[in-house]
């Protein structure tokens, strides 16, 4: 019989799909079998940062922990006198086995010990590609609560957006969106019911965005090409959130960290943030924090 692993182009893929049948000793079973063939690789790095991600998802967080470390140990090794950015697999490796390291050492209760493992990661990678997930992650742990990071409005399409400054006395959600993210559209119906429902109550609904170097079908694309194609997106897909500014800068993500979208911020009438949340929300999920807010 030809091994398992030897009928994909892809041991990640491999790993996936079976995680996706919640297969997990087969997917761990496919992970040792290649290392035992081909050793430490990148792609079997970020193969084992899979399995880490899922045992997080299923609170199983001393497995995750132990994936995690095994996956970033392994990451850091190969990475040698490498650029992290140079290789197609150790950016996943690695900062998926470090969101993992931090999360699983938070749901266990050593909040302050993963906060304090973020902002070292950071000081080592945050002018890779992995430094914006790292904030994001940081952001999960420590964000809430906390002021809401001034947000860029020097560029942007459709009405003109306001600073947080003068936006104080509202509630405000902010959309972390992008033009390639099928997530983002899903959200539209649910908040346009919400800026419908809410809006009159204050609620301002703002929507950054950013560049990403490229346009349709990933074709390559100057600064001003992408941007017309945001807006053709904006207006195909965005018509019901027309009243929606959408400041435009790379910045705001940074300072969000919001390497996920969509990701979604709900800011109280002092500027203060109540909810971070990387990633789609139910509009059962989002009215729940707006009505926190908005409540006379």
């Amino acid at each position: 019989m030809i091994p398992f692993i030897l009928l994909y182009a892809s041991l990640v893929n491999d790993v996936r799909g079976l995680i996706a049948q919640h297969n997990e000793a087969a997917a761990d079973q496919a992970v040792r079998a290649y290392q035992a063939k081909s050793g430490a690789t990148p792609e079997l790095a970020a193969a084992i940062s899979w399995l880490a991600r899922d045992e997080l998802a299923a609170k199983r967080y001393d497995k995750a922990y132990a994936y995690a470390e095994q996956s970033r140990t392994m990451a850091l090794q190969l990475l040698g006198s490498r650029r992290l950015d140079s290789d197609e697999w150790l950016p996943t490796a690695l900062g998926a086995s470090i969101e993992v390291h931090a999360q699983a050492l938070a749901a266990q209760g050593q909040r302050a010990e993963a906060v304090g493992f973020l902002l070292d990661q950071i000081q080592e990678f945050s002018d890779t590609s992995i430094g914006e997930r790292i904030h994001k992650n940081l952001n999960l742990l420590s964000l809430e609560g906390k002021p809401a990071p001034p947000i860029a409005t020097g560029e942007w399409l459709g009405p003109k957006p306001q600073s947080l400054a003068a936006l104080r006395g509202h509630p405000v959600l902010l959309f972390f969106w992008a033009h390639w993210c099928p997530d983002c559209k899903a959200m539209v119906p649910i908040l346009a019911d919400v800026e419908k429902s809410y809006g009159p109550k204050g609620l301002i609904l703002v929507g950054p965005t950013k560049r990403y170097g490229y346009a349709a079908g990933g074709a390559a694309a100057t600064p001003e090409e992408e941007k017309q194609y945001i807006e053709r997106v904006r207006q195909q897909y965005y018509a019901s959130l027309a009243a929606m500014p959408v400041p435009v800068s790379q910045s705001n993500f940074e300072a969000y960290g919001a390497s996920t979208t969509p990701t979604v911020v709900l800011v109280d009438s002092q500027g203060v943030i109540r909810m971070y949340h990387p990633g789609a929300l139910t509009e059962r999920e989002l009215t729940d924090g707006i009505q926190a807010l908005t409540r006379k």
